[in-house]
């Protein structure tokens, strides 16, 4: 049979009280009572079930960590981010999947709802903000990289609509005035709001805004090589491409090859996130860089600062991380 508390205490000849204290690291306990404690321990081969306990004070040291897709290095970053300051923290982190499917993200949720974890962050979500403010309201939870409109949690993420237009500002710089756009559709906040700064830019320079410039889809690779396709096939296109991620602007890229034009010399192409292929490629892609161990750090951080506190002392509201413009080799200067 295994050893429990009891047996402890009867071995050290101490109440379990006593016992429960040495465990949990206490202050008001005797180093006497600490040294037969452990040797009660030693003797016995007791194994405390910290889970059990955990769980009964409602803590458990574990926070989740949900994406919607394991396949991009982007998520891959943040996590390593959050992992660094969590485990420093004394907190251990499970990651999963949801592949964009609701079904699937309610389901790993209820590891929080039956507080088998302390806490969740969620880096992309398919809950409406009215959801999401009334969980936040009895579990600890955080949205990280990708904001929802309307919600009143703990968000961390760039600034997408000034980074976007930092980066279409810097194709301006070089000489380009016909620039196309490669998002997803509006559904998702950030190609809306990298859309806005896109349009922005184009506003605030003077030039022309055309809608037959402007191509929408998903995020998906596949779209890149369809959208460079699109545009680069009107009696008037573009000569630099802005695209809303690094995986539709490196889709874009490869199509481009197909179709016998050179990036970097021919057509400009700039991207978003900064992912590990952007300098593993021919041509090196030029992005906005989206600090994903900071942004994997300060959620991180600020959600367990909020962990034991009342809903109203919780931090809420979003938390702006600097992002930047790198400049590699898919961009040139008009006319050089």
């Amino acid at each position: 049979m295994s050893v429990t508390i009891k047996d402890v205490a009867k071995e050290a000849e101490l109440s379990v009280a006593t016992v429960s204290r040495v465990l949990n690291h206490s202050a008001n306990v005797s180093e006497e009572a600490v040294g037969k404690v452990n040797s009660a321990i030693a003797k016995l081969g007791y194994s405390p079930n910290f889970l059990g306990r955990n769980l009964r004070k409602r803590e458990t040291n574990v926070i989740l960590v949900i994406m919607p897709s394991s396949e991009h290095t982007f998520y891959m970053k943040i996590i390593a981010g959050i992992q660094k300051y969590a485990q420093q923290q004394g907190y251990d982190i499970i990651c999963a999947s949801s592949n964009s499917t609701s079904e699937i993200e309610v389901r790993q949720m209820n590891m929080l709802f039956n507080r088998t974890v302390d806490g969740v962050i969620l880096l992309g979500t398919s809950y409406r903000a009215e959801t999401l403010n009334e969980l936040s309201q009895h579990y600890d939870m955080a949205l990280c990289c990708e904001g929802v409109e309307g919600a009143n949690l703990l968000t961390v993420v760039v600034d997408d609509e000034r980074a976007a237009c930092d980066a279409v500002k810097a194709l301006i710089g070089l000489g380009h005035t016909k620039i196309g756009f490669i998002g997803a559709n509006d559904t998702a906040v950030s190609s809306r709001r990298r859309r806005k700064g896109y349009l922005r830019a184009i506003a605030e320079a003077g030039l022309e805004i055309r809608s037959d410039y402007m191509n929408l889809g998903t995020f998906e690779y596949e779209h890149g090589a369809a959208g460079l396709e699109a545009l680069m096939n009107l009696a008037d296109p573009p000569t630099a491409i802005f695209c809303v991620s690094d995986l539709l602007a490196i889709s874009a890229i490869h199509k481009a090859h197909e179709m016998g034009i050179t990036v970097g010399s021919e057509l400009s192409i700039m991207g978003f996130d900064n992912i590990t292929m952007c300098e593993m490629m021919l041509p090196t892609v030029s992005t906005v860089e989206q600090p994903c161990s900071v942004l994997g750090e300060t959620v991180v951080k600020k959600l367990i600062s909020n962990f034991g506190k009342p809903a109203a002392e919780k931090e809420k509201g979003i938390v702006i991380v600097p992002h930047r413009i790198i400049m590699r080799d898919s961009v040139i200067a008009l006319g050089q």
